[in-house]
C-alpha cells in the first residue's frame, strides 16, 4: 500500500478550513494553488495556503485520520495548526521536496 498525507489548507485570512487526504502532497497542494478543479470547494473559497500536514506509512491510516479531524470542531483544528505552525505560515515550500513512492 502507498503512503499518505492529510493536510489542512485555508485562505489568506484563515477564515475557512479544508481537510484533505492524498498520496502526493506537493502535487495536490499545487492543484489547489492553481485551482486545477475550477468548481471545487477549495477553488470557490480561495483555499490554497497549506497550514498543517501529517504523513503516514499507509494511505488507509491517513484516511482514518482525515475522518477523525473532520469530525472535530474548529477550535480543535485551530489548536492542532497552532501547535506546529503558530503563525499560520504557508508550508508549501517546506513540503515541496517531499517525494512519494
Amino acid at each position: 500500500m502507498k503512503p499518505g498525507f492529510i493536510y489542512i489548507i485555508t485562505n489568506k485570512n484563515n477564515t475557512t478550513l479544508y481537510i484533505g487526504v492524498t498520496s502526493n502532497l506537493p502535487q495536490r497542494i499545487l492543484q489547489h494553488k492553481t485551482k486545477h478543479y475550477k468548481d471545487s470547494f477549495s477553488a470557490r473559497y480561495n483555499l490554497d495556503k497549506l497550514v498543517y500536514y501529517e504523513s503516514f506509512q499507509m494511505i488507509g491510516d491517513a484516511i482514518a485520520r482525515e475522518k477523525q479531524l473532520k469530525a472535530g470542531n474548529r477550535a480543535t483544528k485551530e489548536a492542532l495548526i497552532k501547535s506546529s505552525n503558530p503563525n499560520w505560515n504557508d508550508l508549501f515550500e517546506e513540503i515541496n521536496g517531499i517525494m512519494t513512492l
